[in-house]
């Protein structure tokens, strides 16, 4: 059945995994026939160009960032005239959003569903005309990660009544089961591209790709490095990404006397090039949902070593079949997680070659089955 379907996230530009998701997503819906629309609340501060001519919609609904939400601390500052105005705003603002939103969805045939991947976008779809649509809500990050910060109660309050919530493992599902939220399932991440037919001879490099940002870990990643390339000359290790630690982490390194082995290369929008020839990937986040930086790197045959930080993690990589994991936080257990690699030639092999196998485990077509099921139960 051919269905319309809304992907609703902050920000449909954004330099990250969840817009890559989406897009991902929306080009894996339209080929199976269904018609779908991106919808962003406003535009990325960190911007990404995915292309001209897609084949599926996509709209924002602000030209800049909507007024933040205020809440008075004491009573005395309810009298604040400038704040309330400007919460007056806000509210007027997030109505008319709301209402281009309603009319769009008002268009859909019968059988449409909205997909909210970011619970700061259920606040505007909440208000929205919803009526004949399914709703589904979903969290990219693992249940601990979110208890941890201010979205815990978020999402517990604003998809309290939503027809889904999806998470992106089964494990992260029970947790929130425990929590109240009945109406949860696990689906994960679908792989970002075709596995390779051959995965390309591999060189001394260990290579790691994220946002250089705080919850990636990366200053953790160049203390981890600073004890594992002891003794081990002629091994390289290539940063990909961009972010607000740039200036901070090249500080560091140098600090760590670690510019001859360390290279940062910048954003890539290559990256099954950048694997080409890595001999290991490293994921050195204190947090991740389902990781698409693991998949990536086991589909070009790169054998990986993570912080176990979520369930994502240690599902996509089986520690000691596959890749090998360390306690999320202990550099030196990563240190010799990285060296059991470095060491091993044929260790790396073996378990590179068993990644490419186990990683079609995620192939779009088996994800996507359990989309399609879904919308049909919701339906139903």
């Amino acid at each position: 059945m051919s269905r319309d379907i809304f992907i609703v996230s902050n920000s449909v530009d954004e330099l990250g995994g969840v817009a890559s998701w989406s897009h991902r997503m929306a080009e894996l819906l339209t080929g199976r026939g269904h018609r779908v629309e991106l919808i962003g609340i406003c535009p990325a501060v960190l911007h990404k160009d995915f292309g001209d001519g897609l084949p599926y919609g996509m709209t924002t609904l602000y030209d800049g960032q909507p007024p933040a939400a205020w809440t008075p601390a004491y009573p005395w500052q309810r009298l604040d005239v400038a704040a309330r105005r400007r919460q007056s705003v806000r509210a007027a603002g997030m109505r008319e959003a709301a209402e281009r939103m309603s009319a769009m969805f008002r268009a859909a045939r019968p059988g449409a569903v909205v997909i909210v991947t970011q619970v700061w976008a259920m606040e505007w779809v909440a208000l929205a005309d919803l009526k004949g649509l399914q709703v589904v809500g979903m969290s990219h990050e693992s249940f601990e990660t979110c208890r941890a910060s201010s979205r815990f109660g978020r999402v517990q309050r604003h998809y309290a009544d939503v027809d889904r919530l999806v998470v992106l493992t089964d494990e992260d599902a029970d947790a929130w089961i425990r929590q109240g939220m009945n109406s949860t399932c696990g689906i994960p991440n679908p792989l970002p591209f075709p596995v390779p037919e051959t995965a390309a001879p591999a060189a001394r490099t260990v290579v790691s790709i994220g946002r250089l940002a705080q919850e990636k870990g990366v200053d953790l990643l160049l203390e981890t490095w600073a004890e594992a390339i002891r003794g081990r000359e002629g091994w390289r290790l290539k940063v990909y990404g961009l972010g607000e630690e740039e200036e901070a982490l090249r500080a560091q390194c140098t600090a760590l006397g670690l510019d001859d082995s360390v290279e940062f290369c910048g954003r890539t929008d290559d990256v099954p090039g950048a694997l080409a020839g890595a001999g290991i990937f490293v994921l050195s986040s204190r947090g991740e949902g389902f990781p698409i930086s693991l998949m990536e790197a086991m589909a070009c045959g790169v054998p990986c070593v993570a912080f176990d930080c979520a369930p994502g993690v240690h599902e996509i990589v089986r520690d000691g079949e596959d890749g090998l994991l360390a306690p999320v936080g202990n550099t030196s257990a990563l240190a010799r997680q990285l060296g059991r690699l470095m060491d091993d030639d044929e260790l790396r092999d073996t378990m590179g070659a068993r990644a490419r196998e186990a990683i079609v485990r995620y192939s779009p077509e088996r994800v996507l089955d359990r989309w399609e099921e879904l919308f049909a139960l919701l339906e139903a």
